[in-house]
């Protein structure tokens, strides 16, 4: 059987046809890449949420130390670890075997010299001892009265009271140990409203403190168009707010350049503890501020520009000062007006001093598409 033979023409065509359309597709992409326009749009002024965060420290309002106050044996433990006690409730008995001795022995003197004041006083008003000997004798029962309230006061420094409605913490003794004066036995805390510290730098501080304008209470910080949020170690956000003032410390830390501020939450679910930590969100609104979307800037060796497109078309770039970071737009603190014309789309293709053709959308459109980063 004879096989005819492929015409050249037809595998000459079929060799250049791919690579032809390869070479017209790049061709294509080239020329739309060419012809295709920036875009620019303005800056804007608007109304911005800043929010600080800062690692805090939460300390319970009151948080002291329960020490035994005369030596002897536990004799009672009437409370638990973790337990809430309210204030005058009795927590630990210590035996008082010698202190009740001695309360025993003074108010058994204190009762022998009001006998012997009674019988002055009769023999008095017979006209048979003068009024000095009464006086005298008051004098020994005022005595032996007041070496009674010493003992009594003895006595009940075995008896252990909460001072105040807080919270347990472990104990350091067991029932039946022998405990010497001042040895700790406790701590008792107070969380009914948690005292949250924080450091706040020196320059952020000056800058709360000139937004709140005048104030009396030089130790209180007014928060103006601020508001402060308590975040949880979980993630989560405090439910309590500690209102419109932080407390501030009386002076600057040296070696950090931090000064500390303090703020007060109510705990009415007693969900915080004493020597929890979390973090302070401060949320300030800035007026006015100057933003652009992030996308619109590029950086070179560590600072920041944008382009700005001048009255002749001209594009020519511009460092810029960002005051703060956002999710996805910038705060400018210099370097830009309102009126400027800045390159939003295709940063990467325009040179400085190029000619450019370009499209203008609304700053407000511009700022719509969020979660953009830079180019």
């Amino acid at each position: 059987m004879k096989v005819s033979p492929i015409p050249a023409v037809i595998v000459a065509l079929t060799s250049l046809s791919l690579p032809a359309c390869q070479m017209h597709a790049a061709e294509k992409d080239e020329e739309h890449q060419e012809h295709q326009k920036i875009v620019v749009t303005n800056p804007v002024a608007k109304d911005v949420i800043i929010t600080q965060p800062y690692v805090c420290q939460i300390r319970a309002r009151r948080n002291v130390e329960i020490r035994a106050l005369e030596e002897g044996y536990l004799e009672e433990i009437d409370v638990k670890e973790g337990q809430s006690v309210k204030q005058h409730q009795v927590m630990f008995k210590v035996v008082p075997t010698l202190y009740k001795a001695r309360l025993d022995a003074e108010k058994a003197e204190a009762q022998f010299a009001q006998v012997e004041f009674n019988n002055t006083e009769r023999l008095q008003s017979q006209k048979i001892v003068s009024e000095q000997e009464v006086a005298l004798y008051r004098a020994k029962l005022l005595r032996a009265e007041a070496k009674v309230k010493l003992a009594e006061a003895e006595f009940n420094f075995t008896i252990v009271k909460a001072p105040f409605d807080g919270i347990m913490d472990r104990l350091s003794f067991q029932q039946g140990s022998l405990v010497k004066k001042e040895d700790l036995l406790t701590t008792l805390s107070d969380n009914s409203v948690m005292w949250v510290y924080f450091n706040v730098p020196e320059a952020r501080y000056l800058e709360y403190k000139r937004g709140q304008g005048k104030s009396p209470d030089k130790s209180r910080l007014k928060l103006v168009d601020s508001r402060v949020e308590l975040k949880l170690a979980d993630g989560s956000v405090f439910e309590e707010s500690p209102g419109d003032t932080v407390t501030i410390e009386g002076k600057v830390n040296n070696e950090t350049g931090n000064i500390a501020f303090r703020a007060d939450f109510p705990n009415p679910e007693g969900l915080l503890r004493h020597g929890q930590t979390g973090t302070i969100l401060m949320h300030r609104t800035k007026r006015n501020a100057v933003v652009i979307p992030q996308r619109a800037t590029f950086e070179i060796l560590d600072k920041q520009y944008v382009w700005v497109v001048g009255d002749d078309h001209v594009a020519r770039q511009r460092p810029i000062t960002i005051e703060h970071e956002l999710e996805d737009i910038y705060v400018i603190q210099s370097g830009l007006g309102l009126n400027d014309k800045i390159v939003l789309e295709g940063v990467r293709q325009v040179r400085d001093g190029q000619k450019l053709e370009y499209d203008v959308i609304k700053p407000g459109e511009a700022l719509g598409h969020q979660k953009q980063h830079a180019e």
